[in-house]
Formats: structure tokens, sequence, C-alpha cells
């Protein structure tokens, strides 16, 4: 089994258990360059919430936006949207990624900030 195969197959087990917690889901995107995070309502057709390493004033203080500290800057800001939006609980969805490194930075962050996983 390939690399992109376990990834599908973890995506599939995360979201089937998110299905019935009727939260608002943090949804993570990571690439080689960059990290995303969504806030999206619980019914999942609004973006209640959004932090990027390619909004404008990320990227002016951070040099890279493919490490950990870039990372934690993303998820101190989408806790800082998130409760501005007035969402405190959320369910983590990491898009099949493992819970390491940058993943895990950007949950630990918005987790410092006041968001509930």
């Amino acid at each position: 089994m390939d690399k992109n195969t376990r990834r599908k197959r973890r995506t599939q087990r995360i979201q089937r258990k998110q299905i019935d917690c009727g939260r608002e889901l943090l949804f993570v995107h990571r690439t080689l360059q960059h990290i995303y995070a969504q806030v999206i309502s619980s019914d999942g057709d609004k973006v209640l919430a959004s932090a990027s390493t390619l909004d404008q004033d990320m990227r002016s203080e951070l040099k890279n936006g493919s490490n950990i500290v870039a990372a934690t800057a993303v998820g101190k800001r989408i806790a800082e949207k998130a409760k501005q939006a007035g969402v405190l609980k959320v369910a983590f969805n990491r898009s099949g990624n493992r819970y390491h490194g940058r993943v895990k930075a950007l949950a630990d962050a918005a987790r410092e900030n006041g968001l509930e996983f």
C-alpha cells in the first residue's frame, strides 16, 4: 500500500467519526511550502474563519511558511479568528496527515489560544 492510499484511508476514518459530532470543524491542509487552516460550520456550508501562511500579515512576519514556527503562528491566528466568530469548540480534521510536526504544532497553538477540541 502506497503513501497516498494510507492517507486516503486515514481521511475516511477521521471523517466517519466527525459526521455525528455536530461541532464546527477545524480543517488543516498541509503542503510542502505552506499550511492552511479553516473553521467550517457544522453543516459544512460556510467557512467561519480561515488562516494560512499566504496571508499578507503572516508573510511579512514569517521567513518560511513550511516550518513549525509558521504552523504555530497559523494556529494562534485561527484560534483568534474563530473566537471572534463565536466558535469555541471544534472537531479537528487533519486531512489524513499524521498528528506530528507541523500539524501537531498548529493544533497545540490553537488549544493554547482558546479553542477546545
